[in-house]
């Protein structure tokens, strides 16, 4: 019977991926609600928080050691026991007086065990399934990924929210037990994961290879990346996947603490249960039905036809930010349509991205070369991150939004450089 369940894929793909959501949502949403509520200003939340994408950019350079040292499930496994005492560390930590430093300290924790966690996991999906559920269970996977940032930046957040309800407004104390909360969810995922993930033949570390084999491995990886294309194409290349997303590298934090700042620093007022519901809920459901369809158009058509609406999708919307900084409407539905609106365009627009990194990576060293162009998508984030909040302390929200609309310029750009085969994305006879 054990051995049977274990074998399974339902019973462990989809806990998998929401396991590997959840972790990735509290590093990037969740803590700019907490550091908010606890007194942060915007600069100081987008710095310490943008920092927080380094594991994944720096990710490549360990991936190789998580292929020969172990397995993938003993990785998967013990990165998920870190993940639940980050979140046991960072409940802990928040009623402390060095809450600052012991919350960035076990959400570091969290940052570098979740990026591990990818990578295993990710590998662990094509040695657990034939190619047949591969593909079958792809949009599986992705389903339940979304909803664990549905449940991170949507329920959780409400939760804390109405715990300050009930404990009369003392949010150290809610967002404590919140996260003590998570701590036992994760704890409830690794013991499950341990009785239920398959064991793989194919499963096994490359024990024989020496250290120079794996640093010449990867050197040839690198160098491979940088060379497959003539030199002007990879410049073109570089630049796309760097500045495609910088308004939303801009855009993406501050929008979140515009959300639930007080209307006396510009911000919509939004309490956490109306964050939750409006970002975690309606903000989600947008991206994901601009992501479907825009991977159907890409499927039927090919990426080159669908570029320029695409490039016009992820950039335009980003206007309704103007119009709610300047209306700051106090209407729930208002807030609801544009924030869909801004993330319906932003998913079927991100869709370009993710297909051109799955281009550029195609023939020999995929994997590496995939795994290097998420290190740079997640370094597009991190650098506008960083100066995010500052720039919008210095000129409001307002204008802020304004100068993130301009920036749109730099993704046209970089888009018209980038050369692209016609049939690329098509569904084949």
């Amino acid at each position: 019977m054990n051995r049977k369940l274990s074998k399974n894929p339902w019973s462990w793909v989809p806990s998998l991926y929401f396991a590997e959501g959840l972790p990735y949502v509290a590093v990037m949403t969740i803590s700019l609600v907490l550091y908010k509520q606890l007194g942060l200003t915007n600069a100081e939340i987008t710095f310490y928080t943008s920092w927080l994408y380094l594991p994944w950019v720096i990710k490549p350079l360990w991936s190789p050691f998580i292929d020969i040292i172990k397995t993938k499930r003993w990785w998967i496994i013990t990165m998920q026991l870190l993940i639940g005492a980050a979140f046991g560390g960072v409940a802990f930590t928040i009623p402390t007086d060095f809450w600052l430093q012991g919350t960035l300290c076990f959400f570091w924790l969290m940052a570098f065990s979740s990026a591990t966690h990818d990578i295993a996991a990710d590998g662990f999906y094509m040695l657990g399934l034939d190619q047949h559920k591969q593909a079958w269970f792809v949009g599986i996977r992705s389903t339940f990924y979304r909803l664990a940032t549905i449940f991170g930046q949507g329920f959780l957040v409400m939760v804390a929210g109405n715990l300050q309800v009930i404990f009369r407004g003392s949010i150290r104390y809610s967002w404590s037990l919140m996260f003590y909360g998570v701590t036992g969810l994760f704890i409830a995922l690794w013991l499950w994961h341990s009785f239920a993930l398959p064991c793989p033949m194919s499963d096994r570390g490359l024990r024989n290879a020496n250290a120079r084999e794996i640093w010449n491995g990867l050197y040839r990886s690198v160098k491979t990346f940088y060379t497959k294309f003539p030199a002007w194409e990879v410049t073109a290349a570089f630049l796309f996947m760097l500045f495609y997303r910088m308004p939303e590298g801009l855009l993406a934090k501050v929008s979140s603490l515009f959300l639930i700042d007080s209307a006396a620093n510009g911000g919509l007022g939004l309490s956490p249960q109306e964050y939750g519901f409006v970002q975690g809920t309606v903000g989600i459901v947008g991206l994901t039905l601009g992501g479907i369809l825009g991977g159907m158009a890409a499927g039927r058509d090919g990426l080159k036809k669908w570029l320029w609406p695409m490039v016009c999708a992820i950039t335009l919307p980003d206007l309704v930010y103007v119009y709610l900084s300047y209306a700051m409407p106090s209407s729930l539905f208002i807030i609801n349509v544009c924030v869909f609106v801004e993330q319906f365009g932003y998913g079927f627009g991100f869709t370009a991205y993710m297909l051109y990194l799955i281009y550029y990576s195609q023939g020999e060293y995929k994997t590496s070369h995939y795994a290097l162009c998420t290190a740079l998508m997640a370094l597009s984030m991190m650098l506008p991150g960083l100066v995010a909040g500052w720039l919008q302390e210095l000129v409001g929200y307002f204008w802020f939004f304004v100068i993130v609309v301009l920036l749109c310029a730099m993704t046209f750009i970089v888009a018209a450089f980038v050369k692209i085969d016609p049939e690329f994305g098509k569904k084949e006879d």
